[in-house]
């Protein structure tokens, strides 16, 4: 295979991991490419949910002429993701790859790939809140993804929900909370943790090597927790929260 050039199939295969919501490093290694290669690619076409194999490849062969090569007649442009809005202005193909980043930096840091692309939907919006339709379109799946992926983030205190001012429809929404939120739920469940290991200690007999290293494990884990908290309290202080809009519609 010449250099980086991408060939029809590698496109194919390209295609067929994003619609099995595949991470661009997962897709990389099934077709033997850096990461970066399979990025590069998909934001220069349509980005994750306009990508398609042919026409990528058309234009990946036209760039690839070498000069004085007749191009083809007519190249057919990808068209902008369904559901996109304008963003105010701003280029969906960049909304697109903010999106990408986004989701797979989530990803890697341990969200499931379906709560990773809902989180970073809502993030990429001016509002910082969609309708389960507008998630629908935007990202084209399911209700029922929609719906199972916001009940995961509202585990985790990264999503809220809100009455829709202008209908009966429920809108999902983060805000600048939305760290600091997540923050004290971790804490609270690490908290949970350190306790059950305290309690197991005393079960097993402080003394003995289980009994040790669980009371240990229990009060690092405090100690750590309360360190965070104090932490994140500060900062909240100094980085208050700005007021959302809510005017926005983002569908």
């Amino acid at each position: 295979m010449p250099g980086d050039r991408l060939t029809l199939q590698d496109r194919q295969q390209i295609a067929a991991g994003l619609r099995e919501e595949l991470t661009y490093a997962a897709i990389g290694r099934r077709i033997g490419r850096p990461t970066s290669t399979v990025t590069r690619e998909v934001m220069r076409n349509g980005g994750p949910r306009g990508y398609h194999a042919e026409a990528a490849n058309r234009v990946g062969t036209r760039n690839g002429r070498r000069p004085g090569t007749a191009a083809p007649t007519s190249t057919p442009t990808p068209s902008p993701s369904p559901g996109r809005a304008d963003h105010r202005g701003r280029d969906p193909r960049l909304v697109d790859e903010v999106d990408a980043q986004s989701t797979e930096l989530m990803i890697r840091a341990g969200l499931p790939p379906m709560m990773a692309r809902v989180l970073a939907a809502l993030f990429t919006t001016d509002s910082g809140s969609l309708t389960s339709a507008e998630l629908v379109r935007r990202l084209q799946v399911s209700p029922a993804s929609v719906s199972k992926a916001i009940g995961y983030l509202e585990t985790q205190a990264l999503v809220e929900r809100e009455r829709d001012p202008h209908s009966r429809a429920e809108r999902y929404a983060v805000d600048g909370d939305v760290a600091f939120r997540s923050i004290v739920a971790g804490a609270d469940n690490q908290t949970r943790i350190a306790e059950a290991c305290r309690t197991a200690a005393r079960k097993l007999g402080p003394t003995t090597p289980a009994g040790a290293r669980l009371e240990n494990t229990g009060q690092f884990l405090l100690h750590v927790v309360d360190d965070l908290l104090r932490s994140a309290e500060y900062w909240h202080t100094v980085y208050p929260t700005h007021p959302r809009e809510t005017s926005e519609t983002d569908g």
